[in-house]
């Protein structure tokens, strides 16, 4: 035995350990670094390890030649919660996710998400995909004040905070808004710094649609600034949801835009943005159209409204301004019930448009898609380093099935971003900014979350005319190490899990 050991000691290093899969021989893109041609081995849920030739055996080998792997695209801005609470099992998958390759999105935006956070990250069915949650301002003060345009009292305002506080220790992202829509719109701003701060205490994002896009009140740069104070007085990060200049009043803002965010950030401030790439914006005909103060007291009231021969007068002409700055009947296209596919204009025939929108507004508030935005804004926003991918993905709305595998097409290959750009602002900046730890890369002990996809193939199918057609090009999606998608088809595992935010210690004592 003593002649044996210095053999051992000499002899050929242990084999590496045995891979559950391999995904061999693409072009890796591992999130910021530079991308390099190799293999990437995944054990369980987890990444074993990169490299450029890796000799480890697999069970299971993913041949990835002319195609470039990256982790998994996170999107942290859509509207998806009603899919992943299906009775239907194909649609808790989520397949317009995961045929782009997006494996982790956030639902409960724009002011929208469950006060009961527990319950929403509870989810007792399999889903196809990862998912965070945000704990909804507009749900939280409709709770507590319901659709009225006023301020809480102390009262009020405490419940709001204790809703907000308990929602963040049972897992909550963080707070997101929608200043623009009501009752949300009724809130004034140091009403929203108020809860900010009980997600501050715990570790939270602020994420606001912001309170004006266009020039509906007080202005896109105004309302930018509001959301930089509120982050900077309530002390937490802040992302501006779906970044956008929207309608004629401020095509060509996003400079100003853009200079105001740069200046927050050099000031150290947290301050970020999500962006679908497309120009148009996806609302309801209410929120398109009709001005707040028509809106107060919910639909009830404003149907009432309606029947008032002086307040329609005056909501008529305020209608008419807002699908002026919408840019036109032509503009808006209606993505869901009876009158889905048809311009207002189409609606309108030879009359009125804002008779034809008020004929429908009374039968229900349908889904719109607004032509609203200039393609020199939508590129400016899309180079900062600070503005990630995201989808807002709503009903009727390409950008459902097709918003990264279209920035892909559209912009990369225009050269307006780099493919590691790309791969960067649709992963690692995004798990990074949110604080997703083991997503968003594919390193080392990573969360094995990662697309396969054809450089020259990937692109989005849907349109405005057909919303619902899946991405083109990706080849297989791995979900915490189990493989969704193979040779471009669902395989129907669902192995998506909750991602509760961990609140800051001792702050949910």
């Amino acid at each position: 035995m003593k002649r044996l050991l210095p053999l051992l000691l000499l002899g050929a290093a242990p084999a590496p350990p045995i891979a559950d899969l391999l995904v061999r021989g693409g072009t890796v893109y591992p999130g910021t670094d530079a991308p390099f041609t190799g293999d990437v081995a995944v054990k369980g849920d987890r990444i074993l390890t990169t490299g450029k030739r890796l000799a480890h055996a697999a069970k299971r080998v993913i041949d990835a030649r002319g195609m470039i792997v990256a982790p998994g695209f996170i999107d942290p801005h859509t509207h998806m919660g009603e899919a992943l609470a299906s009775d239907d099992a194909r649609e808790r998958l989520v397949p317009a996710f995961l045929l782009q390759g997006v494996t982790t999105a956030f639902i409960g935006n724009d002011g929208g998400g469950a006060v009961d956070l527990a319950q929403a990250l509870r989810r007792g069915r399999p889903v196809g995909i990862n998912f965070a949650a945000y704990v909804g301002f507009g749900s939280v003060r409709q709770a507590v004040i319901g659709a009225a345009a006023r301020a809480p009292d102390a009262g009020e305002l405490r419940r709001m905070q204790g809703l907000v506080a308990r929602a963040m220790c049972d897992g909550a992202m963080g707070l997101s808004t929608g200043l623009f829509y009501a009752p949300q719109s009724f809130a004034r701003t140091d009403e929203v710094v108020a809860l900010a701060r009980e997600v501050a205490a715990r570790g939270g994002i602020y994420d606001s649609h912001i309170r004006d896009e266009s020039s509906y009140t007080i202005g896109l740069q105004a309302a930018v600034a509001e959301a930089i104070a509120v982050g900077r007085d309530a002390g937490l990060p802040v992302n501006i949801s779906h970044i956008k200049a929207l309608g004629v009043d401020v095509e060509g803002q996003s400079g100003a835009v853009i200079a105001a965010v740069r200046a927050a950030r050099a000031r150290g401030q947290g301050v970020t943005a999500d962006q679908y790439p497309w120009n148009a914006s996806g609302t309801s005909l209410v929120a398109a159209l009709v001005p707040g103060w028509a809106q107060d007291g919910g639909r009830a009231a404003l149907l009432r409204r309606l029947d008032d021969p002086a307040a329609a007068a005056r909501l008529r002409t305020a209608m008419a301004e807002n699908l002026r700055r919408r840019g036109g009947a032509m503009a808006l296209l209606v993505t869901d019930g009876p009158d889905a596919g048809r311009r207002l204009a189409q609606l309108a025939g030879t009359g009125d448009p804002v008779d034809a929108a008020i004929a429908v507004i009374r039968r229900a508030d349908p889904a719109v898609a607004s032509f609203n935005q200039s393609e020199r804004d939508i590129r400016a926003f899309m180079r900062e380093p600070w503005v990630m991918t995201g989808s807002d993905a709503s009903i009727g709305h390409p950008r459902v099935y097709g918003s990264f595998a279209r920035k892909w097409a559209m912009y990369v290959r225009a050269g307006v971003l780099t493919p590691r750009q790309f791969v960067a602002r649709s992963t690692t900046l995004t798990a990074d900014t949110f604080g997703l730890a083991g997503r968003g890369r594919l390193r080392t002990g990573a969360f094995a979350d990662l697309v396969v996809f054809d450089p020259a193939r990937y692109a989005a199918r849907a349109t405005y005319a057909q919303p619902t057609l899946p991405a083109a090009g990706v080849r297989a999606v791995l979900v915490n190490g189990v493989v969704a998608v193979e040779d471009g088809r669902l395989t129907g595992a669902a192995a998506g899990r909750a991602l509760p935010r961990t609140p800051r210690q001792g702050s949910c004592a």
